[in-house]
This record gives C-alpha cells, structure tokens and sequence, in this order.
C-alpha cells in the first residue's frame, strides 16, 4: 500500500522524541527567511538594510539622534551609523556573561521598543529587525560610542564570535554603527543597489524634517547612466511637503496650495504629518508611512485621511449650495486623482506581517481622521476660491465614475441587443465591412456634407456632418458630454468606445478625417474636435488614426491654367511662382460647401492628389504631460490662462502676418 504520492507508509516507530527538532538562537531565521524579511529576493535583501536603518531612526525621533550616515562599500557592505544613545553594552541581568549588546543581536524578540520606555513610537516592535538582519549576514561587526568609551562585538551568520571589547576612548562620539554583508548562502548573487538605498535614506530623511541623513557609495558601485550621486547629504526642513512638491515638479495642480500640515493626537498619543495636491495630469502617486516604515498597502491610517478629506469636501459643497451635488461624492473621487503622502507616528502600531507592508491598528483611523478633518475644513472655508477650484475638480472625477458605472450598467442591460449594429442617421456610411482601408470624414455642416456625399469614395469613404461648433469638452461636465447629440453621433459612429472603455479592436474606421473650412471658424471647430479626441479617445490619436484634412482656400486660374492655395501665404507663394507675371482670377471658398464635387474630391478627398495631417500624441512622459498642460490651458475652464496666452503670442501671430 502507498500513500498519494506512491511512497511507502512511515512505520510509528520511525516518530518518537528523536523526531522533534528544536532550533536554536537564530537558526530558524537562517532556515525560514521568508517568514522574517519575507524571501530572499532584491526587496528582502534591501528590507535588510531598511531594519537597520529604521532603528537609528526611531533614535532621531525620540530626540537623541541629529545625524544618521549610510555607506555602501564594495564586497556588499553596508555600514549605518547614528548619533544617538548607543545600544546598551552593560551586562544584560537575565543573561549572565551576556551583554545587552549581545542579546539584541543575538536573539529574537529582544530590545527596548516592547513597554515603551525608551522610545514613545518607534518602527521596530517585535524585537526581530537587527538580529534577523545579523542572522542573515555573513559578518556583522556593531561598534557603540557610549560613556566615551567604544565599544565593538562580532557577529557571522547569528553566531556570536566572542565577548564584546572595549576598544578605547571616545570623547567626542555618541551612537551605534551596524556594518554587515549579507550572506551569498541565503541571497545568492545579489547585491545591494546603490539606487536603491539613495532612495530610501532619501525618504527617511523627508519623514522627519529634524534629521540629517549623509551618504555615500563606492563609485566604483554605480553603473554607467545611473545617476545615483557617490554622496548627498539629505536634511528637509519641510518634511512631507518638501518631497511632494519635488514629486509634483511643475504640473499644474488644481490649487496653486498644497494641503500639507502636522498636528499631534490628544492625550501624547502621538502625531500625524501629511501632504495632499491635485494635479491636472496626476500619476495617483501615494505614499503612507507608520513611524517612519513605509506601508505601500496603506491601512488603516489611510482610512482616516480618506474619511477627512471625502467629508471635509461634502460639507464645504453644502455650505456654498452644492449639496445634492456632493451625496454622490465617494473616497476615491477624491484620493484616486491626488498625490499625496501621510506619515502617522502611534504607540503599538499593528501591522499586518512583519515586512509591516499595511497599518491595522483600529484607532489609526479615528486619530487620523479627528486630527486632519478640522484642518482641511479650514483650507477650504479660509479661502472660497481655492475650495471651490478643487471642488469642481473633484465633482468633474465624480462625473467620470459615475459615467463609467452608467456605461457599465447599460453594457449588462443591452448584452443581448449588442450585437445589432445602431448607427447614427445622418451617417452615409462606405460599403466596405472591415476597417481596413476606410476613412470616417467628419465634416462641418450639412452643406459640405452634401458635397463630401458626392465626392467620396463610396466603398471606402464615409461621411458624418457635424452642426457648427461642437461641445469644448475640455470645460464641460462628464453629464454633459453625454448628454450632447453631436458627440453622441459621432461615439456612435465610431463603435470603439471612450477613455477606459476604449476598445481599438471595435472602431470601424482605419482613418479618422477631420475636415472643416479653410478659415478661423473652421479651425475653432477642428480644435474642439481635436479637443474631444485627445480627452475622451487618447489611444485613437496615439494609435495614428486621426487626420486633418488640409482644403484650399483659393482657387487661382490664369487662361488654361489653375491652382488651389492652402492659405494666404501659400497664395502668396503660387502667384510669384506658377503665376510668375500673369494676371491671376482668385476666387476664395467661403466653405466646403461652395466646392462642386469634382473639386472636394480632387483638393481634399482622393488619396492620389490630397495632402492630410496626421495629428498623434508624443511617447515621453515629460511630453505628454506638457501637451496636457497645454490643452488645460488653452480649452480649460479659466478663461484667464487664454486671455494670457493671447496677450503673450499676439505681437508674433501679427508679425506673422506681416510676413506673409
């Protein structure tokens, strides 16, 4: 007989006492890492680092630590440093021969973090981070300037390798210093990356503005193109506002002001700092923190701040007449279209594991949410008109999901009657049934659409006429838009969806031809419709489909011979060369509508002789949030910003004409 696996049956004899293993010391760290740093991947080996480092910072909290260094040398060495209290070297009175030193090093669940009497809030709780940290590396050497005497002990792989030594006098040093390789048995080949660490002392330096942090790096570390320095010196005074203003760079935000603030919790329970901004063209970049340990799970101090900020805008939206408006208002209108970062300094924190990824202590919630909501009432009533930008900007988010869930409720209602195609009435579609090879010409008013009917290709062409200017759904509500026929005619058409709900598998044109009169009103409409692409359909635009179509304005004819022109310049241009001392008949074209067929399909519509622009989006980050910032400006909701750009582009738009 076998068990499931086909082995043999395990006699009782072979489980008895013999059977029981008992591991020592550091040995169940050394056998299940997983359990303590969470693997033996990258982000374990760097939470090695972030243990020892959280550690001379919980001294700088607490007030006896004004200065903390990293440095990474080569073979994988780190050493951490700080100017605190030093640990305890005194002989520990529960282990005879042992000192405290010793103990902490050597030993789970050690330390002076438990009854908080040596620090009121600290990071490390369960007595674990620097002996793992020492279990897992291959040498550990920890030196203590304490009573002006150093100290140093030696450790390798959890291993004590003798008592502690009293090196000498230190009259002029204060603190402890952890140097450590983590071992290749556990880790393998990986090593620390200097990125990496820059990074995290970076942060730890913002998450407590009265802390030094220096650091430095063999540069022999640091690949080609990595612009990691060899040596910063990181001190915010700041904080928290300090490291999102940097993070938000110079994108346009919603209010010039950040929402930033500290404030402690009543009865010494500890405090709470934050920064909060909107930016037009966010990443949704959060950051949450519990004593200086990032949580990137958030938890339950996140709860808090949500609650603060989600009521905090219901009530200012009642107290200045919005308030059926606001009942809809939901937490994530509010937080998934911000950049924030929050960092709660709490006795006893609970976390989840203890790689401490999400916060769970319950009244993080209350604390947070009591110590934030007061403020941020505030930050809105002091001053009207911020609070009101931010509340459109919030109630415009509030309109995309609500606009989202109608869709998707409308998807499930219609699941059945999908599949019948709907198409807009004044749609003359092409006759073809793939998208490949056709073109959707969007044209204005219903004149030029009857001659764009005539001039087409019927197989591959279709037109839409559009009444007149379109809605500038740049500055209208999500309701709005979706309540607008001629939008809603042209989605129809396309059968390709909008933002998230964008499919490029269902638009049923290859080319997507934008095609208005030759003058300022039919680049209004051209602008507003590039406006709509670019907001509600972005991967059509980046895919290549949209075109301009490029019509003439002129039509010059000298005895047998014509020409169209473009524009006045490309008139100009014509008349001095093809026309060069004829006498030259210009009829100028009011609109499309003034061109016989014959003339739209030769100037604008057949492939063989028109010319068209392809209008596409930039891949570069930075490029992207440049055009955004641009189309807020120019078709946003202030009219001040185009006032400005009017005022600061009319002198060369009139030296332009002057040249042509």
């Amino acid at each position: 007989m076998t068990d499931l696996f086909g082995r043999p049956p395990a006699t009782t004899d072979s489980y008895d006492a013999s059977s029981i293993e008992v591991l020592e010391g550091l040995e169940p760290v050394r056998r299940r890492p997983g359990m303590y740093v969470g693997g033996t991947d990258a982000r374990a080996l760097h939470h090695l680092a972030a243990e020892v480092l959280d550690n001379s910072m919980d001294e700088a909290v607490a007030g006896h630590a004004s200065r903390i260094e990293m440095v990474l040398d080569a073979g994988n060495r780190l050493t951490i440093s700080d100017n605190g209290r030093g640990i305890p070297v005194d002989p520990h009175p529960k282990y005879p021969g042992k000192s405290a030193l010793e103990v902490i090093l050597s030993t789970l669940h050690s330390g002076g973090k438990f009854e908080g009497k040596a620090y009121a809030t600290s990071g490390g709780l369960h007595g674990v981070g620097v002996s793992v940290v020492n279990a897992l590396s291959e040498d550990t050497v920890v030196e203590v300037a304490r009573n002006r005497t150093l100290y140093r002990q030696r450790f390798a792989k959890g291993q004590t390798l003798g008592p502690i030594e009293e090196v000498g006098a230190a009259p002029n040093r204060r603190g402890t210093t952890v140097a450590f390789t983590p071992d290749p048995e556990i880790f393998g080949e990986l090593r620390f990356e200097p990125a990496r660490l820059h990074r995290l002392a970076r942060s730890k330096a913002y998450l407590f503005a009265g802390v030094e942090i220096r650091w430095r790096c063999d540069p022999s570390l640091i690949e080609a193109g990595d612009a990691t320095p060899a040596e910063a010196v990181f001190q915010f005074p700041g904080g928290l506002s300090d490291h999102l203003r940097e993070q938000v760079g110079g994108r346009e935000c919603a209010t010039a002001d950040f929402f930033a603030g500290r404030q402690s919790f009543p009865d010494d329970q500890g405090r709470v700092e934050w920064a909060v901004a909107w930016p037009l063209f966010s990443d949704g970049g959060h950051s949450y923190y519990c004593n200086t340990i990032p949580t990137p799970d958030g938890g339950t101090h996140e709860t808090g701040l949500r609650a603060a900020l989600t009521k905090g805008l219901r009530g200012f939206g009642e107290l200045i007449g919005q308030g059926r408006r606001v009942k809809e208002l939901a937490a994530e209108d509010v937080v998934v279209s911000s950049e924030l970062m929050l960092s709660v300094f709490i006795r006893d924190p609970q976390f989840q594991s203890q790689t401490k990824d999400r916060l769970t202590s319950p009244e993080a919630a209350r604390l947070v949410e009591g110590a934030i909501r007061d403020q941020f009432d505030h930050f809105l009533s002091d001053n009207m008109d911020r609070g009101r930008a931010l509340l459109a900007f919030v109630l415009d988010r509030m309109d995309d999901r609500l606009r989202r869930k109608a869709e998707r409720e409308v998807k499930r209602k219609t699941a059945t009657s999908a599949r019948k195609l709907r198409l807009p009435g004044k749609l003359t579609d092409c006759a073809s049934e793939g998208p490949q090879g056709t073109e959707l010409f969007i044209v204005e008013g219903d004149s030029a659409g009857g001659s764009a009917k005539q001039a087409r290709d019927r197989k591959t062409q279709a037109v839409l006429p559009i009444r007149g200017k379109i809605l500038n759904v740049a500055s209208a509500a999500t309701a709005k838009i979706g309540a607008n026929n001629e939008i809603a005619d042209l989605i129809q058409a396309l059968g390709c969806g909008t933002r998230d709900r964008f499919r490029s598998d269902d638009l049923r044109y290859e080319r997507i031809v934008i095609m208005t009169d030759a003058d300022v009103d039919g680049a209004h409409i051209a602008t507003l419709l590039m406006t709509f692409f670019f907001q509600e359909m972005p991967d059509l635009v980046r895919q290549g489909h949209l075109y301009l179509a490029q019509p003439p304005l002129y039509r010059l004819v000298a005895g047998a011979k014509s020409a169209y022109a473009r524009d006045d310049a490309h008139r100009a241009e014509l008349e001095r060369t093809e026309f060069k001392g004829k006498k030259v008949e210009v009829a100028r074209f009011k609109g499309l509508g003034e061109m016989n067929p014959g003339q739209l399909r030769e100037t604008t519509m057949d492939p063989k002789s028109r010319s068209m622009l392809r209008i596409t989006l930039p891949q570069e980050y930075e490029e992207r949030a440049g055009v955004r910032d641009l189309v807020d400006r120019l078709m946003g909701k202030s009219p001040e910003h185009r006032f400005r750009f009017i005022q600061d582009n009319a002198a060369r738009i009139e030296e332009d004409a002057i040249d042509a």
